[in-house]
């Protein structure tokens, strides 16, 4: 199979996060083992989703991680010119869930792993495939760790999220949380008798959107969003309880680290007066910092075009990077087209991520130092 036909079968999963990435894990996995692939699975904990890490070459350092995610965004209230779920080719762009993010670097992988397997590598290939990347990187955590414990240590990780083939220049990292206001319901014919948690929650929504920019440095390329609120159940009931989900993606530590102290002295200061706030991380995506000379080098070599593009968005590299593994993100497709309707890859952008396996390949037929 080529890499469009690998595509065309993963699309054809669907991985939307709110489901299990079993299925297509499962295909993955049994294609892998008959090309000699050795297997490590890691799960969530209801054992729905899993990770897949499968190793290629012999059991020694210095080797190649090649990574991506499996789950997709929804296509709820999207208007598709096409099923979605089927992968559909016009003027050379193919159009798919999932087909730029991230499904078509997955499937150059795997279309590349029967030209691998035929030949003697000296140094390994390991395919990293995690669950839950788009719900803020749940999965990746444990595949690393997973990795560190019985993996020796590569000398580079590859997370193909779309760049159009350019070398990733870094990213910010990004912190979320859910806060959720505990009041007391009552009629609302007499909210005295009751006290509300939207109120208070609406107070923090404003401190988080305008207050909170104003306690940074201009010029420090944090951003902040409340992507949710969830709060009451009838318009005659004094709502008991409301949560906020919110998110700040910082330019740096000293910015998260001011953001922290700053909502937790609000928080202080509105808890009591029939109030309870609690407030609890739910995601973490750590920073990538700028690739450095060596590994920059190693991407030009291995066909990643210049120059060195800045991410807006973040990706599972900085866990790589936390547990001592060189990491870059560099793979095809465009973010413009990720998260919309009518999704697409183009041929061309398949072609150069084909052309970097084979390099790949080159580079780990070479006898290793």
């Amino acid at each position: 199979m080529d890499t469009i036909d690998v595509l065309r079968l993963l699309v054809g999963f669907d991985t939307n996060s709110r489901n299990s990435n079993l299925e297509l894990i499962d295909w993955v996995a049994e294609f892998l083992e008959g090309q000699g692939a050795r297997l490590r699975f890691t799960r969530n904990d209801d054992g729905a989703k899993a990770n897949l890490l499968a190793s290629l070459g012999p059991d020694r350092s210095g080797g190649i991680v090649l990574s991506g995610h499996t789950d997709v965004v929804p296509v709820d209230d999207q208007a598709w010119q096409s099923d979605p779920f089927v992968l559909t080719e016009c003027d050379g762009r193919l159009h798919g869930r999932g087909a730029a993010d991230m499904k078509g670097f997955i499937a150059a992988c795997l279309a590349a792993v029967p030209g691998w397997a035929a030949y003697g590598l000296h140094r390994p290939i390991h395919l990293a495939f995690s669950y839950d990347e788009e719900l803020g990187c749940l999965g990746i955590s444990r595949l690393v760790q997973d990795m560190t414990a019985h993996v020796a240590p590569p000398a580079l990780a590859i997370i193909g999220e779309p760049t159009d083939m350019r070398l990733g220049d870094g990213h910010r990292g990004c912190l979320a949380f859910e806060t959720v206001f505990e009041g007391q319901a009552a009629h609302s014919s007499d909210p005295s008798l009751g006290t509300s948690a939207i109120a208070p929650a609406a107070d923090f929504v404003r401190y988080v959107l305008d207050a909170i920019p104003r306690v940074l440095d201009q010029g420090s390329g944090t951003t902040v969003n409340v992507g949710r609120i969830d709060g009451g159940t009838a318009l005659n009931i004094v709502p008991c309880r409301c949560a906020v989900t919110w998110e700040f993606r910082p330019g740096d530590g000293a910015a998260a680290r001011r953001i922290c102290t700053a909502v937790d002295d609000f928080i202080a200061s509105t808890r009591g007066n029939r109030v309870g706030i609690a407030s609890r991380a739910i995601a973490r995506v750590p920073p990538l910092p700028r690739p450095d000379p060596t590994a920059a080098a190693m991407m030009a070599e291995l066909g990643a075009a210049g120059p060195a593009v800045p991410l807006p968005f973040g990706t599972e590299a900085g866990f790589f990077q936390e547990a001592g593994i060189p990491a870059v993100v560099c793979g095809p497709g465009s973010i413009d087209q990720a998260h919309r309707p009518d999704e697409w890859i183009a041929r061309d952008q398949l072609a150069q991520a084909d052309a970097m396996m084979q390099a790949i390949g080159a580079w780990v037929r070479r006898k290793a130092p």
